[in-house]
């Protein structure tokens, strides 16, 4: 039996487009659960690296065969966590805000991601406050959501206000199992049609405050439930159209698909023991 996919599409939603994306990754090769940062890692787990890494290539593919710009950053011996490129730092207009990470078993990682911004002729902003990066700083549209409670320090938004002249807006995350914001929110749309943007969330992550700023700036937003939450399906990554999400998240699929998205699933399920999924590979790279 075939499905046709358009059938699955609302009606009402609105023609999405894709937009090439340039992005950052890098290869598992050292990758393993050695300490205990996050909810998610277990040394007593065992990881296979040779996995993380097929299933991080077939990621990596799925980029390519979007047509991306994909840049690798070398993998360092010793940094298992430097897979997920996008706590690295915040690049928007060819400026890069470096990452301070809160634990020490990470740190190494900022100096290694601003010296191959600076490589790559990057005007590169060593940061003076905590903070990790595109897992807590998410553009959408003109505004920057920017997330605190567990990692990013709050002071960090002020900084990188300063930085881009741009408005950001502090979101209080709550429960430490996403302890970064791209755990709890992906960007979906920012085209110009797309008003304040487009974005998909997990309300149990966010104080209320926080919660009220969200449901009023993003009233269309899709809400997704608590089960694809916990498989991380909301580390997602988007180009306006092609959302590539967690393959496991099928509700997140078909929410995507009613509102005119195509949502690609990959099984990135050894690198979850990490806490990391797709959105946590990818740093964007805006020149």
């Amino acid at each position: 039996m075939t499905t046709n996919l358009d059938a699955l599409v609302s009606p009402e939603a609105p023609v999405r487009t894709p937009v090439k994306r340039t992005i950052l990754m890098c290869k598992p090769s050292y990758f393993t659960v050695v300490y205990r940062i996050n909810p998610w890692m277990d040394p007593a787990v065992p990881t296979d690296t040779s996995l993380a890494v097929a299933q991080w290539q077939t990621l990596y593919d799925t980029y390519i065969g979007l047509g991306f710009d994909v840049h690798l950053i070398d993998p360092i011996d010793g940094l298992p966590d430097m897979v997920y490129a996008a706590n690295g730092g915040f690049v928007i207009d060819n400026i890069a805000y470096g990452a301070a990470f809160t634990y020490e078993q990470r740190q190494p990682e900022g100096p290694a991601y601003m010296d191959w911004f600076r490589d790559n002729g990057f005007d590169v902003r060593a940061p003076k406050e905590i903070n990790e990066g595109e897992g807590d700083f998410l553009l959408v549209g003109d505004v920057i959501l920017a997330g605190t409670g567990f990692r990013s320090a709050s002071h960090s938004h002020e900084e990188v206000s300063a930085i881009y002249g741009r408005p950001v807006i502090t979101l209080n995350l709550v429960n430490p199992n996403f302890y970064h914001l791209d755990t709890a929110i992906a960007v979906l749309d920012t085209s110009p049609g797309s008003g304040n943007g487009h974005i998909a969330y997990l309300p149990s992550a966010f104080d209320e405050p926080s919660l009220a700023i969200l449901r009023e700036r993003y009233p269309d937003a899709v809400i997704v439930t608590e089960e694809d939450a916990a498989i991380l399906g909301l580390n997602s990554y988007s180009d306006g159209y092609n959302v590539v999400i967690a393959a496991r998240a099928k509700d997140f699929e078909r929410q995507l698909r009613e509102r005119g998205y195509n949502p690609i699933g990959v099984d990135l399920s050894e690198l979850l023991l990490g806490g990391g999924g797709v959105k946590c590979c990818t740093l964007e790279l805006r020149r």
